[in-house]
């Protein structure tokens, strides 16, 4: 009897957070659509701030392979 009593216990715990969960869902939607706008004003902000300068880099870095000795 405890046995079938946990079981009807467990099964109505699962069942209640499954359904009474999906509330909350399209909130948690939401958030991630505002994490993903704030990082891609991030990102640009950033690659804005440091463009001139990553290009310089590899500018420099290309031209240090591309003028390198072939064969030493």
């Amino acid at each position: 009897m405890n046995r079938a009593y946990a079981l009807v216990a467990t099964l109505q715990s699962f069942m209640t957070d499954r359904f009474e969960g999906r509330k909350d869902r399209g909130a948690t939607a939401v958030e991630y659509g505002l994490l993903v706008g704030l990082l891609a004003v991030v990102i640009i902000a950033a690659v804005m701030a440091f463009g001139d300068t990553l290009t310089n880099l590899f500018n420099g870095v290309n031209n240090a392979v591309t003028d390198a000795p072939v064969g030493e």
